[in-house]
């Protein structure tokens, strides 16, 4: 028993040393916690580098399965994943007490399922999709910046990925339309 509370305490001593204490709340819980699960894109918000990148790429299979809903049940099912999306960021940072913590990746699936909606389904898209989404998400340009600096709480973790998603969009849609 000793040997193995020796060995635990090593691995506790070790982890605080590479993770800050936010971060190893967070991974203890996402596994636990439903809300956690989902808001952190279903582990893929765990990547120790680029979460957000991660989450992006977790967001492509579901992206894949709304395509075969229709544009009117796709419309529906990301403006319902951007609402609950609200109670999801926000129990969640609640519960990790760190505002819009980088391993938070709702945003990014609701984020990217907006610039490819309607856009045609062909590899190029999703890829220039994935570029232009991960881009303006990483960039803020003006409002962005500003609603993620200022808007608290689950709306203001969700609505900067929104926006990139609808800049991200019209960008997408301009190049397919003059391509």
């Amino acid at each position: 028993m000793a040997k193995y509370l020796n060995y635990r305490t090593g691995v506790i001593i070790i982890l605080t040393k590479i993770l800050s204490k936010d971060e190893i709340r967070a991974r203890h819980r996402v596994w636990r916690d439903p809300w956690h699960f989902l808001a952190f894109g279903f582990g893929s918000g765990l990547a120790k580098t680029a979460p957000g990148t991660f989450g992006t790429l977790a967001a492509v299979p579901i992206y894949l399965l709304l395509l075969q809903l229709g544009w009117l049940w796709y419309g529906i099912v990301t403006v319902a994943a951007f609402f609950i999306g609200i109670k999801i960021c926000q129990k969640t940072s609640d519960d990790l007490q760190v505002h819009d913590f980088s391993g938070i990746v709702w945003d990014e699936f609701v984020g990217f399922w907006i610039t490819m909606f309607l856009i045609p389904f062909h590899w190029q898209w999703l890829v220039l999709g994935f570029i232009l989404f991960r881009f303006f998400d990483i960039l803020k340009p003006w409002p962005i910046r500003v609603l993620d600096q200022k808007v608290e709480g689950g709306f203001g973790i969700m609505i900067d990925d929104v926006l990139a998603g609808i800049y991200a969009w019209i960008v997408l849609y301009l190049i397919i339309e003059f391509y």
